[in-house]
């Protein structure tokens, strides 16, 4: 059951600037081996439901060993028989536009 998931997770009273944070996670999700994509506001996984929720889960264990309060948001797609679905919705809407 392979899905699309985004989230963003960053600490809380640790600054205006939060990304040696957001570096860690990425780190971990690089290290997973599960493709993805990252965005100004979030990171987008793409692979089987329990890859990216583990993966999602060690980003958090990761941060919560020296953040207090975090912030998390997730947003989840799932479509079946849908692979490379990372680069193949955004081909999708590209090739519409060329229709328009």
């Amino acid at each position: 059951m392979s899905v699309l998931m985004e989230f963003a997770m960053s600490p809380i009273g640790k600054g205006e600037s939060v990304s040696k944070y957001v570096a860690r996670s990425l780190k971990i999700i690089d290290e997973s081996g599960i493709d993805y994509q990252l965005t100004p506001m979030g990171t987008i996984l793409e692979g089987e439901w329990y890859e990216v929720v583990d993966v999602v889960s060690k980003c958090y264990e990761r941060m919560r060993q020296d953040c207090p309060r975090i912030s998390v948001r997730i947003n989840i797609d799932y479509r079946e028989g849908r692979e490379n679905g990372l680069a193949g919705k955004i081909r999708s809407v590209e090739e519409k536009l060329v229709d328009q």
